[in-house]
């Protein structure tokens, strides 16, 4: 059997008129990439959700047309919901597609860690309280029933962008600051608030590996940072970070590792390739491993692109894809 897991980042895929941008435009770009990762397991990020009708719970009709007339329409759906709400959220939605049947389905956001209380020290006027720094999604975990019998363990993350957070009374446009502390301030807020996703995202996965033996562990998404950065050392967990032999079992690795240096960058950024999406694997799937793809080929620039461009329909995000083969398809090559 072969399995291929992806994950991409579709950036406000929306129905509704978003920056000029017309749908069918974004249609035409973002379904031949869709067709082209041949996924049995989809991961997709931002998603955006709206209410057909006023009175109806929010759905996710730009991802039913992007997907009408493609194998994926087919699929076992999950996807994340607005906290204490049926529907879907207005904005940034995580949705995963399965070739296979979902078993269980969970949402998390701050359940494992109580958020942080938080005083701001420059905000104007003065903050008469501290407030908790809640993390601005929540990561979607499920299992679903592979048909060799086993399960695989998947975790569909958005992590927050290094950008500062709010500070109230610090901002005087969307990318200005009236000051450098203030800055200084919502930049230490975002990282409290990336670092607690991070965390949380491993302490699930510390659950996982506390409940089975080997078990099939992929964890993917836009995770707005690289390998050595903080967010994915707290959930790779290696080993000279531990300093615990005894714990290599539940390290989880980096398949872009494999590629050529060139060749690892998922987002392009005033001329620098970052590789910000990630599909990380459990030593038991990677024993299945075969190649990893990041379709960076037609990828624009995204701060020149927001300059230059004009309503673009693109994606500044790679989509990335690997491929697994089961011990038994492995079997009956070795015994041809």
């Amino acid at each position: 059997m072969i399995l291929r897991i992806a994950t991409f980042n579709l950036e406000n895929l929306d129905d509704e008129a978003n920056d000029g941008v017309a749908f069918s435009d974004r249609l035409d770009v973002l379904r031949p990439q869709l067709m082209r990762l041949r996924a049995d397991v989809l991961c997709l990020q931002e998603v955006n959700g709206r209410r057909l009708k006023k009175t109806a719970q929010r759905s996710l009709p730009a991802l039913d047309k992007l997907l009408e007339s493609t194998p994926y329409a087919d699929f076992h759906r999950g996807s994340t919901h607005r906290p204490g709400q049926a529907g879907a959220a207005d904005k940034h939605n995580l949705v995963i597609l399965s070739r296979w049947p979902i078993l269980r389905l969970s949402q998390h956001g701050n359940d494992k860690l109580t958020a942080p209380l938080h005083g701001y020290l420059t905000a104007e006027p003065p903050a008469d309280r501290p407030e908790e720094i809640t993390w601005d999604r929540p990561i979607l975990r499920c299992e679903i029933a592979l048909p060799d019998g086993r399960r695989l363990h998947l975790i569909n993350l958005h992590l927050r962008a290094p950008l500062a957070a709010p500070v109230p009374g610090q901002k005087t446009g969307p990318f200005q600051w009236k000051s450098v502390g203030g800055w200084a301030e919502g930049f230490y807020v975002a990282n409290l608030k990336r670092a607690g996703q991070a965390l949380e995202t491993r302490l699930h996965i510390e659950d996982i590996f506390d409940a089975e033996d080997s078990p099939l562990v992929a964890v993917c998404g836009d995770f707005n940072a690289e390998a050595r950065e903080m967010p994915l050392r707290l959930i790779r967990g290696d080993l000279e970070d531990t300093g615990n032999g005894e714990l290599a079992g539940r390290i989880l690795i980096p398949l872009e590792r494999t590629l050529p240096e060139t060749q690892r960058f998922s987002v392009l950024h005033h001329g620098h390739r970052l590789m910000l999406d990630h599909i990380m694997v459990s030593r038991a799937l990677l024993a299945h491993y075969r190649h990893v793809e990041v379709h960076n080929e037609a990828l624009g620039d995204e701060l020149v692109a927001y300059a230059t461009v004009s309503r673009s329909p693109e994606s500044y995000h790679a989509p990335v894809v690997a491929e697994f083969q089961t011990s038994d398809d492995a079997t009956a090559v070795s015994e041809e």
